[in-house]
C-alpha cells in the first residue's frame, strides 16, 4: 500500500469521526428540544399559581413561637404478673416533661471535650 492510500484512509476515517460527532450533537439538541416543550406541555396542564390573596398569612396574634423544655427518658413500665406488654399499653412517647426546668451550663473542667474534660494538664 502506498502512502496516499494510508492518508486517504485516515482522512476518511476522521471525516466519519466528524460527521458522527455532528450527528450525534444534532439527535442530543433534538432530544433537549422535545424535552423542554414536553415540560412547557405538562405545565400549561397544571393548575395556576396561587394569587398573592391566596398565600397563606400570619395569625392575627403573630407569629408562633417555639417552646423549649427539659426532657428525661420516660421508664418503660413492667408487665405485673405477665410475661410481656403489649404493644398498646405502652406509652406514646419515649420522654417526659423534666421537674427541673434550668437548663445545665458547660462548666470548665467538666467534660464537654475530648476525652471526658479535665483540666489538660498531663
Amino acid at each position: 500500500m502506498s502512502t496516499a492510500t494510508f492518508v486517504l484512509a485516515a482522512t476518511s476515517s476522521e471525516v466519519l469521526n466528524v460527521i458522527a460527532a455532528f450527528v450525534g450533537g444534532l439527535f442530543i439538541a433534538g432530544a433537549l428540544i422535545w424535552a423542554v416543550q414536553l415540560g412547557m406541555r405538562v405545565r400549561d396542564r397544571e393548575l395556576p399559581r396561587p394569587t398573592p390573596d391566596e398565600q397563606p398569612h400570619l395569625p392575627d396574634t403573630g407569629a408562633v413561637h417555639e417552646e423549649r423544655e427539659i426532657r428525661e427518658p420516660d421508664e418503660v413500665p413492667h408487665a405485673q404478673g405477665r410475661e410481656r406488654l403489649l404493644p398498646h399499653e405502652l406509652h406514646h412517647a419515649g420522654s417526659k416533661r423534666s421537674e427541673d426546668q434550668h437548663r445545665r451550663r458547660w462548666l470548665p473542667g467538666k467534660s464537654g471535650s475530648f476525652g471526658g474534660g479535665g483540666l489538660g494538664h498531663g
